[in-house]
């Protein structure tokens, strides 16, 4: 794929968690970090841009500040670069239950964890940001989720759309994104995986790759 890049350049900011309770092996931390080097071994198109690849704890409060230190030091590091330049931020996680790849529409504003994170926190109806009100409220992702969903799946990706990003480490961390993306003008996405044993690895960062083309291309 290589050659047909953006029609103008967008830069790709990208997380993954660690280990977690019940998943010794977190996918994707695997992905995210190989995927700069599969990227490249791949041929990316030309515009697609990785400014920066983050392995986050699997912990609300424990994620949230290196989530914003890196939130804030991209924003700062693009608006350098080119006022042209579109920002897209892409968070990945996993569901051990998932046999398909799902794109998540929006994230809700509220913590209540099955069990603790791995800092040991267990809030139960907790609103994420206090200050958006209730936990009620929901933001979504400004990104083209169906168009998106339907390209993938047309390349023969096992993919759907979702409604429900849960309210456990990956509901916290893609709430406070979307709220830092519409504050600063650049979008969020986040993307739920299976475990190695169901998709595998190639077929993982093969689909992580494509995702990050077909946003490029669609956006």
């Amino acid at each position: 794929m290589g050659s047909e890049g953006p029609t103008s350049p967008v830069t790709f900011h990208v997380t993954g968690f660690k280990k977690f309770h019940g998943v010794a092996e977190n996918p994707t931390e695997t992905i995210v970090n190989n995927l700069q080097g599969y990227l490249n071994k791949r041929g990316a198109p030309n515009g697609l841009i990785i400014g920066s690849c983050t392995i986050l704890e699997t912990a609300g409060q424990g994620a949230v500040g290196p989530l914003y230190q890196t939130l804030q030091s991209s924003v700062s590091k693009d608006n350098t670069l080119s006022s042209s330049t579109r920002v897209i931020w892409v968070h990945f996680g996993v569901n051990s239950g998932a046999t398909k790849f799902a794109l998540e529409h929006q994230a809700v504003n509220e913590a209540t964890f099955r069990c603790p994170d791995e800092m040991g926190w267990k809030p139960q109806k907790v609103p994420i940001v206090p200050a958006d009100g209730g936990v009620s409220r929901v933001r979504k992702t400004s990104l083209s989720i169906e168009d998106i969903t339907k390209s993938l799946a047309n390349m023969g990706y096992e993919v759907m759309t979702s409604d429900d990003a849960g309210r456990f480490v990956c509901n916290y961390v893609y709430y406070h994104s979307l709220r830092f993306a519409d504050q600063n003008g650049i979008k969020s996405i986040f993307v739920h995986v299976p475990l190695f044993l169901t998709i595998d690895e190639e077929t993982q960062m093969r689909f992580a790759a494509s995702l990050l083309e077909v946003i490029a291309a669609l956006e």
